[in-house]
């Protein structure tokens, strides 16, 4: 289901491209399961559903995609592991009244394959081309170098055939830290997820809505010590959750959600000294 939000003068479309199930362990890290199952229930591999929610922004003059889901390139041995549910990125991005050959820009928040899978598509001849024919496709230089430099830590969350066809295509665009993409669309590097992760600030008149990519995948990861396993920098995890979230309440900034499956947005409000959420 694709949610549509009013920004400013900007139209935000926060669109399901499926779901996977991830380890529930993984995902809250140090956190004991007695407290994250309330939210999260597990199945009975001890896997949590998460979802694959993307942001499309319309500035009027541009149509902006950030981050393109898990695809269709995993074999069933992938596909059973994560059970992976993917909707085609065509039919997701009708919900929007958009065509694949009418985004103009890709915004990657970082190069795993659930987050960066949707980017190419399988041609005729059974190779991987951009499946946004006209975009250009926005990625942290330091990110596409770890993303090809992987180790045995790194290797299970990069596919190549996600990015290596967009740079032989000539479409990939490299950025290195903070940066204005198009007026009001702008990319905040914030590590620990990995060495690279960028969250995407949207501004439009007085309003702001971030995408929060890994940072806080769910809305069930906004207490601070509720942290993935698979962050390869927990501490910097955790700054870089102080200072977005904070800020995000002082001003009242729209958090958008990338992988919860019912949660998509809502706004953080300070109760007792704590965040919480209020969703729309």
């Amino acid at each position: 289901m694709t949610e549509k939000l009013n920004l400013g003068s900007f139209v935000l479309y926060i669109i399901d491209s499926g779901n996977i199930r991830l380890d529930g362990g993984a995902m809250f890290g140090t956190v004991p399961r007695v407290l994250w199952e309330k939210t999260n229930p597990p199945d009975e591999k001890n896997r949590i559903l998460i979802g694959l929610n993307l942001l499309l922004v319309k500035t009027g003059k541009k149509n902006i995609l950030i981050d393109t889901g898990s695809g269709e390139k995993g074999d069933d041995k992938f596909n059973k592991i994560y059970e992976i549910e993917h909707k085609p990125i065509d039919n997701a991005l009708s919900t929007a009244g958009v065509k694949p050959s009418e985004i103009d820009i890709v915004i990657n928040t970082h190069l795993h394959f659930d987050h960066a899978g949707g980017n190419t598509i399988m041609n005729k001849d059974g190779g991987y081309i951009p499946a946004f024919p006209n975009a250009r496709y926005i990625i942290q230089k330091d990110e596409w170098f770890d993303a090809i430099n992987t180790n045995e830590k790194t290797r299970a969350s990069y596919r190549k055939d996600d990015f290596l066809p967009l740079q032989e295509a000539g479409v990939v665009e490299l950025i290195e830290g903070d940066r204005e993409i198009e007026k009001g669309i702008s990319v905040l590097k914030t590590p620990g997820h990995n060495r690279n992760h960028q969250c995407v600030l949207i501004e439009s008149g007085d309003k702001k809505a971030v995408y929060l990519g890994d940072l806080v995948p769910t809305a069930s990861h906004i207490p601070l010590p509720y942290i993935m396993g698979y962050d390869l920098f927990p501490l910097e995890t955790l700054e870089n959750k102080k200072r977005i979230l904070n800020k995000a309440a002082d001003e009242k900034w729209l958090l958008i959600f990338e992988h919860d499956p019912k949660i998509k947005a809502g706004y953080l409000k300070r109760e007792g000294g704590k965040l919480a959420l209020k969703t729309l």
